[in-house]
């Protein structure tokens, strides 16, 4: 039967590993999120990773209170680790709630902010055109213009009104895809906080 503090002090060694182990997988999913979003420079995947980042250094913080007996780091240890809970377990909510017309507005503005380089190589990489209208982009001399998509999309050369679609249709299900994971794995672990701190 395990009893005193070194049951104690093994059980929040482990338990801190396990955050570091966590905190690796909400870094991992909330850059396979942004890189498969690949447009936007979406903030709430970005509020995943930073509390990936936050929780290594919790752990750390824990591990060393643990090691050591040390009770007012043990306490500030708890106390952070809480509200990290509460920040994480917002963040993960607000990327379940995000439905179809804010990820779009959240797009759209990702869209705005980055260079004609990566806005090309979304258009060819996905082989659509423009975001949300592709008569912007048909001139030969624009930066962004989709004669080489639209010659991927449309092969015969006598087709004149044949365009390749707008970027947000093919983007949608990636960019929903990578909401809903962040969402529901930062979810997972906000409750695994809570739950292995009582």
């Amino acid at each position: 039967m395990c009893g005193g503090f070194t049951c104690s002090k093994n059980a929040l060694t482990a338990l801190n590993i396990l955050y570091i182990v966590v905190a690796f997988i909400l870094i991992g999913v909330a850059v396979y999120g942004r890189a498969s979003a690949l447009v936007t420079n979406l903030p709430i995947i970005g509020g995943i990773l930073a509390c990936g980042v936050i929780l290594i250094l919790i752990s750390i913080l824990g591990l060393i209170g643990a090691v050591k007996h040390h009770q007012v780091l043990l306490f500030f240890y708890m106390f952070i680790l809480f509200l990290l809970f509460l920040i994480q377990f917002s963040i993960a909510c607000a990327c379940l709630a995000v439905n179809t017309k804010q990820q779009e507005q959240l797009a759209e503005q990702g869209w705005r902010r980055v260079g004609d380089d990566l806005k090309a190589k979304v258009q060819t990489t996905f082989i659509c055109c423009g975001f949300n209208s592709t008569s912007t982009f048909v001139d030969d001399q624009s930066p962004l213009s989709c004669k080489h998509v639209n010659e991927i999309c449309c092969p015969y050369p006598t087709e004149n009104d044949c365009m390749c679609p707008a970027c947000m249709q093919k983007l949608q299900s990636t960019i929903d895809y990578a909401f809903k994971l962040c969402g529901s794995i930062g979810l997972f672990f906000s409750f695994t906080e809570v739950n292995f701190n009582k």
